[in-house]
């Protein structure tokens, strides 16, 4: 299922206020800490899945000492976990999260649509009606070869845009810290002011270049001011 399908499923077939909602703290709107744990297909509590996995594709939830995370490994596969929440993004604009690669799809480029894997793929999703095609997103990548700063828009979807802030093998196996400003993001990429956000996306896909993937999440959420020393 390519990723233009995967946003009309969660916008279309998924009624509006079904999804369970982030938590608010005090400056901080909670995506997930991934600490309720999973259904009985491994999908965290509060999110949504898309489409049955592959036979040697995954979805789970875990702890690493004190990090607790959700871990999808997909094997020339493509699917997505979704968490419904609706917001101002000017209010919180600021989106972290903490991620971990341990394989990356062979050959995986997000410039060419013949090679558009990747591993680490997270999206926060701006519902617009009709949903089938003019919803956007925008996205954050870790990708195989494409250079790290390199932005653009999706090789599947119009109304998708990305930067890619990891790629290759130096940092795998290595938990990091990355922190957005989404909202101007969406103001640079999109050159129009952004409409309230309704969820955020997680994705893995391995099916163009028929090879596998791997990553892993921790605590993802939103803030009204950049987060300090993470680590």
């Amino acid at each position: 299922m390519n990723l233009i399908r995967v946003i009309a499923f969660f916008f279309i077939l998924i009624p509006c206020g079904t999804g369970a909602l982030a938590s608010e703290e005090k400056g901080i709107l909670v995506v997930d800490r991934f600490t309720s744990g999973a259904n009985e297909k491994g999908i965290p509590q509060g999110w949504a899945q898309e489409k049955d996995l592959g036979p040697q594709s995954k979805i789970d939830v875990g702890q690493e000492k004190d990090i607790h995370f959700v871990h999808l490994v997909s094997a020339n596969d493509a699917f997505g976990i979704k968490k419904e929440l609706a917001f101002d993004i000017r209010k919180f604009p600021y989106l972290t999260w903490r991620w971990k690669a341990t394989r990356l799809p062979k050959g995986g480029d997000i410039r060419k649509r013949e090679t558009d894997d990747q591993a680490g793929q997270i999206y926060v999703l701006f519902p617009k009606f009709p949903a089938m095609v003019n919803t956007r997103s925008m996205g954050y990548i870790w990708d195989t070869v494409t250079p790290v700063g390199t932005s653009g828009t999706s090789t599947a979807y119009s109304k998708m845009k990305y930067v890619v802030l990891q790629n290759g093998t130096e940092k795998l196996n290595q938990w990091i810290w990355e922190t957005r400003n989404v909202y101007e993001d969406y103001k640079k990429f999109f050159q129009e002011d952004p409409p309230q956000a309704g969820g955020v996306l997680l994705y893995i896909n391995t099916q163009h270049t028929q090879s596998s993937g791997e990553i892993y999440y921790g605590d993802i959420y939103f803030s009204v001011q950049p987060p300090k020393d993470l680590k």
